[in-house]
């Protein structure tokens, strides 16, 4: 019996297991919890602090990432080449800056854990004493 390559590919996709992807913000800062609206605002420049009124600076990581393909599609509904074209016109008219990008969400935890003004995304198994988690990508 022949097997479908369509159907082999989905029933392989299906076998991985979904690696779980947190929006994290450091302890120190009072806020204990975000929606999908307010993370897409701060990751789209739109804010620039967080609902406390404290400034905020989005993290993400290197462009090859996974979790950042994953994080932009499903928070953000933009593909990774989408939201590269819209930072470029943003940061060529001066309107805003860029996430910092990061090489690793360890890197990630370390900053956010360090300062209160940072957030980042993470796989949930990243996460530390030193953060918490105040939005669950799904």
């Amino acid at each position: 019996m022949k097997i479908n390559r369509i159907a082999l590919a989905a029933l392989c996709l299906m076998a991985l297991p979904l690696m779980a992807q947190v929006v994290i913000i450091s302890v120190k800062n009072p806020i204990s919890k975000m929606t999908k609206d307010q993370v897409a605002q701060l990751y789209l420049g739109q804010v620039h602090t967080f609902i406390s009124g404290a400034q905020a600076e989005p993290l993400d990581l290197g462009e090859d990432s996974v979790l950042r393909k994953t994080f932009y599609q499903v928070s953000l509904n933009k593909a990774p080449a989408q939201m590269k074209a819209y930072w470029a016109k943003l940061e060529f008219s001066g309107s805003a800056r860029s996430p910092r990008v990061v090489l690793t969400s360890a890197e990630v935890v370390k900053l956010v854990a360090e300062n209160p003004k940072y957030l980042g995304y993470v796989e949930a198994a990243a996460v530390t004493s030193g953060v918490k988690v105040v939005y669950a990508v799904n």
